[in-house]
């Protein structure tokens, strides 16, 4: 007879959805202004600080330092494809916006 077991234990519980008020003061030192994303200029620049924050973070698990912690390296990289995500969104909306009906 197959062992029954709890839901719990045979589904993984997926993450919560990123939210950058939420998930980014953890991941990177930010000031509060700097995750108020006002032009995408403003947008660029906190993909860049991602992705050095990301290859610093790779460099740190290749190297097998001891501060290295993949649970923070797989939420940096979530944040860093939410974020890429949302600056796309961005980029098409002035094209869709101005092209005719």
């Amino acid at each position: 007879m197959p062992t029954q077991y709890p839901m719990a234990l045979t589904k993984a519980a997926a993450p919560a959805p990123y939210r950058r008020e939420r998930d980014l003061p953890a991941l990177l030192p930010l000031w509060p202004h700097e995750m108020q994303i006002a032009s995408l200029a403003d947008h660029a620049r906190l993909l860049a600080r991602m992705r050095r924050a990301l290859r610093v973070e790779r460099q740190r698990g290749i190297a097998g330092h001891w501060t290295y912690d993949l649970a923070r390296h797989a939420r940096l990289l979530r944040a860093y494809r939410a974020e890429t995500t949302a600056y796309l969104q961005r980029l098409r909306e002035p094209a869709t916006a101005a092209a005719p009906a």
